[in-house]
């Protein structure tokens, strides 16, 4: 089993920046994929973020040059860098993990973090 506890949401102004954490516990040594989903209200939860035990990244264009995924395997984090947020990209994020490669790890899931962007 693998644990995951995002953070580090919040409310900021459009343009502005804000990094999200996932803390990772138990196997994860198994996991081989990891990435963010986010999921605003009334729409379906959607991947932001990829990233694969090599390093290799996978983005959506809508947040390509805007979001950057990236892991610190001494710490067992993921973090998101999200930048030049725009109001469409408030929605709940949340931190996904999974045993297989794959673009999109949905094994294990966090409970999510809320991230707001005002106009």
């Amino acid at each position: 089993q693998v644990q995951l506890v995002e953070s580090g949401g919040g409310l900021v102004q459009a343009g502005g920046s804000l990094r999200l954490s996932c803390a990772a516990s138990g196997s994860i040594f198994s996991t081989n994929s990891m990435g963010w989903y986010r999921q605003a209200p009334g729409k379906q939860r959607e991947l932001v973020a990829g990233i694969l035990r090599g390093g290799s990244t996978t983005y959506p264009d809508f947040v390509k040059g805007r979001f950057t995924i990236s892991r610190d395997n001494t710490k067992n984090t993921l973090y998101l860098q999200m930048n030049n947020l725009k109001p469409e990209d408030t929605a709940v994020y949340y931190c996904a993990a999974d045993r297989t490669f794959t673009r999109y790890p949905q094994e294990y899931w966090g409970k999510g973090t809320l991230v707001t962007v005002s106009s």
